[in-house]
């Protein structure tokens, strides 16, 4: 008996600049994609590298925000990298998008170390061992670390990323001290840019971005108030989630 197909929403995403094709069920794409693409200081010549593509969210806002930068996609699952492949196409983007199939522990022989200006990465948030399987697979190896635990996720982006590029982490604020202590000795002028829930609430996920072989010295932002006491976003998180605004580590 043939195997289903695997339902598919398309979503629209950034202000409806972006039509996102997804699994119905498993790792669907919420607001991290979207404020990690905002956080890369990407130029228009610029080649970037996304870690963990999924379907391709991150990708295609960090693409329809800085027009001619080239972006490629490294994914461990298969369906997903069709996916993200599909969405490139489908927004008009197959020229300056590539996805290919490949687990950062062994990369494919094509992804040239030091070769990009900026890495960007979405990465598992729960240590391996300690987050229960979620109902589908694709769902588990999105939010639970597999074979490689966030130091590999890390040693990867500053292998890939050339001297004097950066490096952009989006995690779980609760997470920070391990994120930090793997970016150390690897690079410098290290921000962290929390993710405020809500005025007077703790932040949830914190941005952090680190430059390869820099010694400037490290610092907190300021961040971004995500929601309002009433529970609606914040004018700076809709400039952000609908303007397409950039975020200014």
């Amino acid at each position: 008996m043939p195997e289903a197909t695997p339902a598919i929403t398309e979503d629209a995403i950034l202000g409806r600049r972006i039509r996102l094709r997804q699994p119905a069920n498993g790792a669907r794409a919420a607001i991290d994609p979207v404020f990690l693409a905002a956080s890369v200081p990407a130029e228009p010549s610029h080649h970037i590298l996304d870690i963990g593509c999924g379907p391709g969210a991150a990708m295609l806002c960090l693409a329809a925000r800085v027009p001619q930068c080239r972006i490629a996609g490294l994914e461990l699952q298969r369906d997903l990298v069709r996916l993200a492949g599909d969405n490139a196409i489908l927004n008009g983007m197959g020229d300056r998008l590539s996805v290919m199939i490949g687990d950062l522990l062994q990369p494919p022989p094509r992804l040239s170390p030091g070769s990009f200006e900026h890495v960007m990465a979405n990465p598992p948030f729960i240590e391996r061992g300690r987050g229960s399987a979620a109902a589908t697979p694709g769902k588990t190896a999105a939010t639970i670390e597999g074979a490689a635990d966030l130091g590999d996720w890390v040693r990867f982006a500053f292998t890939m990323v050339r001297a004097g590029g950066s490096v952009t982490f989006i995690h779980r604020a609760d997470r920070i001290d391990a994120l930090l202590g793997q970016m150390a000795g690897r690079g410098g002028a290290v921000v962290l840019f929390p993710l405020w829930a809500g005025p007077g609430r703790p932040a949830s996920r914190v941005l952090v971005r680190a430059v390869k072989q820099s010694a400037a010295p490290a610092r907190i932002a300021c961040g971004l108030v995500l929601h309002e006491a009433d529970g609606r976003f914040t004018a700076a998180a809709e400039a952000v989630l609908r303007g397409a605004a950039a975020l200014v580590l």
